[in-house]
C-alpha cells in the first residue's frame, strides 16, 4: 500500500512521539535512530505519525540541533538508497522541535497535536512520550503529562521512562509512589535496554526450545558456576555528575545484569507470551536470593578516577570518593534446585577488554586418561554472549560435548558455521554449536517497537523494581563505608582485581601492592592481652579479633565433646556477633558442627521469618552454610499458637525446660554476650524487674526500642556457663568501654556488670576501635 492510503489512515490513527530531551546525548546516539527505525517499519501500515523534539532551549535554538541530529540518520539495512531517501525525507517533514519547558508549554503542544488531528480529520490512536532526562525531573514532566498532555479516553498514552529508578529501595518506593500519582501502571515502560539485547531477549526462548536437554542438567547437581560479566575499556571521565552518585553496582549490576541473571534463572513460564506470567515467576526467583553484603563483594576504583571526581566536581585535593568503578558480587539462591551454586557477577570500567556474556560453566565428570584435547575432556558450557571481546557479534554458544541444541527461531536466527581462529571462554570456536541473529538490530530500536505495540514483557514493572532494590539496597548501604581497592586500569590491572570464593563469601586472591588510601596503621598491632573490670581482656583490630574468638572457640569445643560428647554454645542477637557468625562459616571444615547445639540467648519477639529475628540472622549468617544436624538447633519459641511472646503460652517455661533437658546442669559450655551502647546484655535492660525470677533460666522482658517484647536467658542462666565472653566492637563503643572500666563491682545502670559467672570464666573480647576510640 502507498504511503497515503487514506483507508487505512482513519482505521488505525494517528501516532503523537514526543521525545523529551530530544537535543541531548542518549537521543542523539540511539533514540531518533529508533524512532527512524519504528515509522520505516510502520510506513504504509495504516498507521499515521507526528514527531517532537522536546527540549529547554527556545524554538529558535532548539530546531537547527534537532534538524542536526536528524539529518545524520542511518538508513536501515532493508531499505534501498532510493527509498530510505524518501522515508527520511517524510520523516523530517513530520519532524518538529517544540520547547517544553513550562506547564503552558505542554498546554502548547497539546492544542498543537488537537489542531492538527482536527485539521487533517484523523482518529487518534495515542501519545508516547519518551523523556530522555535525569531522573530527578520524572515526577515534574509526569505530572505536566497527566495535567495537559492526556489523550482522549479511547487513544492510548504511554510513557518511556530511563535509568537510573532511585538509587536504593526507599528512593525508588518515593519516585514510585510520586509517578503513580500521575500515571496508571500500564502507561508506564521502564526501559532498561539490555532487554532490547537479542540475545537477552531469547534467553527464555532458548531455554523453552530446549527444555528436554536442559531439564535434567540446569541443577546444582550438574552447573559448577555462573558468571555474568560486562567488562568495560571506557572510563566514566565526562559522566562523573552521575557516575560519583551512583557507581557500578546502581549502574549495572542492580539493573542490567540482575535481569539477565533472573531470565536464565527463575522457573520457566508455561506461556512465554504472558508478561504477568513472567512477572510473576521473575518476583518468585528475586525472593529466592539470599542477602548479600560486605562480605559477598569486593569494589575497586581506577586510579585516575579520583582526581576527575576532584576536577569535575570542584573538590579539594583532600577529597577522596568512595565510588566504587568496578565490583565483583557472588550470589546464591535459596532454593533446591540452585543451593549452593555460586553466580559470580562483575563489572568494571578501565578493564583491559569491553565484553559482555553470562555463562553456565557446568561440572565435567569424565576424567581423561588420554588426549586431554578429545571435545569430550573440555569444559562444557553455555554462553549467551551479548558482543564485542574476542568474537564481535552476539550469540548464543553452546559447548559441543553438551547437546546440539534446537534453533532458537528460524526466521531471524541462524546457525554459524564458518569459524573464525578465536576462542571464547577457553574453547575454540569450533568446538561450539553457535547461534546468531541474521540481522543485528540496535537495542533502542527493538524497544521502541514494543513501546509502540504496547508490549509490557520487555521492560521493568514496578514491584520488580523494587525487589531488585531490595535485594540490592543492603550491600549499597554496607559498601558505603569501604575503601575500593585502587587499581591502575586496562591490561596494568594484571591480576589485581581477580577474586575468589572462600565458603559463601568472596575476597581478592592477591594483596595489593600499594594501599594508597590508609597505609597500614593497622597492621603494626597484635593480639593483646591484659585485663579488664578484673577479668581477662582479649585485645586487637577487628578481624585479628574475631579470628582469636572463633579459635578460642573451637578449642572449648573440642574440649566439652572430649568430656561430654557434646557442646552447647548460646548466641546473642545484635550486630556484635555478625563477624564471628561469618568466620565460623568459613571455617566451616574443622569445626565440630555434629556435635555441637546451638541455643540462643536472647530473641525479638518477632517471626523467625523476618529479617529483625536474631535467629533469622543466625541461619543466614550460619545455620545455612554449615553442616549441623536440625535437632541440634535450639531457637527460642517466641511464635506459639499463631501469637508473639503472649504470657500464657508459656515460651519461657518451654525453652528452660528444654535447656534442663539438654544441657547439664543446664549450664552452657559457652554463652557469647554483646553490650549495647546504654549497657544493656542479652535482652536484659536497666529496668528489667528480675527480683521474682531469681531461680528462673528464662524470661520475658521489655526493650525500650522496636520491637519492645523479647525472651531472653536471665543472669541466673548466664552466670551458670562454663565460659561467657563478651564481644564489643568499633567506635561507638569507645564511651561505653571507658565508663565500663570506672565502675566497680555491679551497677543497675549497666546490666553487663551483672555478669559474674559462679564457677565459669569471663573473658572481654574488645578491639581497637572500641578500646582506643
Amino acid at each position: 500500500p502507498s504511503i497515503n492510503n487514506h483507508e487505512a489512515k482513519k482505521r488505525l490513527g494517528h501516532v503523537t512521539v514526543v521525545v523529551v530531551g530530544g537535543t541531548g546525548d542518549l537521543a542523539r546516539k540511539y533514540l531518533w535512530q529508533g524512532f527512524f527505525q519504528l515509522y520505516a517499519d510502520q510506513i504504509g501500515k495504516g498507521h499515521t505519525f507526528s514527531f517532537y523534539g522536546g527540549g529547554l532551549s527556545p524554538t529558535e535554538k532548539g530546531t537547527p540541533l534537532l534538524f542536526g541530529i536528524l539529518k545524520e540518520l542511518a538508513c536501515p539495512p532493508e531499505l534501498s538508497a532510493e527509498r530510505c531517501t524518501l522515508v527520511k525525507d517524510q520523516f523530517l517533514h513530520l519532524s518538529k522541535y517544540h520547547q517544553l519547558k513550562t506547564t503552558e508549554d505542554y498546554e502548547k503542544l497539546s492544542q498543537q497535536i488537537k489542531q492538527q488531528l482536527g485539521q487533517e480529520g484523523m482518529v487518534e490512536a495515542g501519545r508516547l512520550f519518551y523523556l530522555s532526562v535525569p531522573a530527578f525531573a520524572y515526577a515534574d514532566i509526569a505530572e505536566k503529562i497527566n495535567n495537559t498532555c492526556r489523550p482522549p479516553s479511547d487513544a492510548w498514552l504511554r510513557v518511556v521512562l530511563e535509568k537510573p529508578f532511585g538509587h536504593d529501595l526507599y528512593s525508588a518506593q518515593a519516585l514510585d509512589k510520586k509517578l503513580s500519582d500521575q500515571l496508571k501502571e500500564k502507561e508506564m515502560y521502564r526501559i532498561d535496554h539490555y532487554l532490547g539485547k537479542k540475545v537477552v531477549s531469547k534467553i527464555l526462548p532458548f531455554r523453552k526450545e530446549n527444555k528436554k536437554l536442559l531439564d535434567p542438567i540446569w541443577n546444582k547437581h550438574h552447573i559448577e558456576r555462573i558468571e555474568i560479566v560486562l567488562k568495560e575499556t571506557l572510563d566514566a571521565k565526562g559522566r562523573i555528575q552521575f557516575y560519583d552518585q551512583y557507581g557500578v553496582i546502581r549502574d549495572v549490576l542492580q539493573n542490567h545484569l540482575t535481569e539477565v541473571m533472573t531470565l536464565m534463572l527463575m522457573n520457566l513460564p508455561a506461556n512465554l507470551s504472558n508478561s504477568m506470567e513472567i512477572l510473576q515467576n521473575k518476583l518468585n526467583f528475586l525472593a529466592s536470593l539470599q542477602h548479600v553484603d560486605n562480605s559477598n563483594a569486593v569494589v575497586g576504583q581506577y586510579q585516575a578516577y579520583n582526581g576527575e571526581v576532584q576536577e569535575e566536581l570542584n573538590k579539594t585535593k583532600d577529597y577522596f570518593s568512595l565510588t566504587p568503578t568496578f565490583a565483583g558480587v557472588v550470589i546464591h539462591v535459596d532454593n533446591a534446585q540452585y543451593e549452593g551454586i555460586p553466580i559470580f557477577m562483575t563489572s568494571g570500567k578501565a578493564l583491559d577488554e569491553r565484553v559482555s556474556y553470562a555463562r553456565v560453566l557446568f561440572k565435567n565428570d569424565v576424567f581423561c586418561i588420554q588426549d586431554p584435547n578429545n571435545v569430550q575432556c573440555k569444559s562444557k558450557q553455555i554462553i549467551f554472549y551479548l558482543g564485542h571481546g574476542n568474537l564481535q557479534y552476539p550469540a548464543i554458544l553452546i559447548s559441543k560435548n553438551l547437546f546440539k541444541p534446537e534453533l532458537v527461531s528460524s526466521g531471524d536466527w541462524k546457525e554459524v558455521t564458518e569459524y573464525k581462529d578465536v576462542n571464547v571462554l577457553g574453547l575454540p570456536l569450533s568446538d561450539y554449536y553457535i547461534q546468531s541473529p541474521v540481522t543485528p538490530r540496535e537495542a533502542y530500536c527493538e524497544l521502541i517497537s514494543h513501546v509502540f505495540f504496547g508490549r509490557k514483557d520487555s521492560f521493568i514493572s514496578a514491584e520488580g523494581l523494587l525487589a531488585s532494590w531490595a535485594f540490592w539496597t543492603p550491600l549499597l548501604e554496607g559498601l558505603s563505608r569501604v575503601f575500593p581497592r585502587v587499581y591502575p586500569g586496562g591490561e596494568a590491572n594484571g591480576n589485581l582485581l581477580n577474586f575468589q570464593l572462600q565458603g559463601h563469601q568472596v575476597a581478592f586472591s592477591h594483596e595489593a601492592v600499594v594501599n594508597i588510601i590508609n597505609p597500614g596503621a593497622k597492621d603494626n598491632f597484635q593480639v593483646m592481652q591484659g585485663k579488664y573490670r578484673s577479668s581477662e581482656m582479649v585485645s586487637a583490630w577487628a578481624q585479628e579479633l574475631v579470628e582469636r574468638l572463633a579459635s578460642d572457640l573451637l578449642l572449648a569445643a573440642e574440649e566439652a565433646i572430649r568430656e561430654e560428647g557434646q557442646f552447647h554454645l548460646a548466641l546473642s542477637g545484635g550486630s556484635s556477633p555478625v563477624a564471628l557468625l561469618r568466620a565460623l562459616a568459613l571455617n566451616l571444615y574443622t569445626f565440630p558442627w555434629r556435635n555441637t547445639h546451638i541455643w540462643q540467648v536472647d530473641e525479638r519477639c518477632v517471626p523467625h521469618t523476618e529479617t529483625g529475628s536474631n535467629f533469622r540472622s543466625i541461619h543466614d549468617l550460619l545455620l545455612q552454610h554449615i553442616r549441623i544436624p536440625y535437632f541440634n538447633i535450639h531457637p527460642m519459641p517466641v511464635h506459639l499458637t499463631q501469637r508473639l511472646c503472649v504470657e500464657e503460652d508459656g515460651g519461657p517455661a518451654l525453652y528452660e525446660k528444654e535447656i534442663n533437658k539438654h544441657v547439664n546442669g543446664s549450664s552452657f559450655h559457652y554463652i557469647l554476650l554483646g553490650v549495647g551502647q546504654d549497657g544493656h546484655t542479652a535482652s536484659l535492660f536497666q529496668d528489667t524487674k528480675l527480683e521474682n525470677d531469681e531461680e528462673r533460666l528464662v524470661i520475658l522482658t521489655e526493650s525500650p526500642i522496636k520491637p519492645h517484647q523479647r525472651m531472653s536467658l536471665t543472669f541466673t542462666a548466664i552466670n551458670r556457663a562454663r565460659r561467657v565472653g563478651v564481644l564489643i566492637m568499633g567506635k561507638s563503643k569507645h564511651e561505653l568501654v571507658s565508663q565500663l572500666s570506672r565502675i566497680k563491682g555491679e551497677s543497675s545502670k549497666y546490666p553487663i556488670t551483672k555478669v559474674q559467672p559462679k564457677t565459669g570464666t569471663l573473658i572481654w573480647y574488645i578491639d581497637y576501635d572500641a578500646l582506643l576510640g
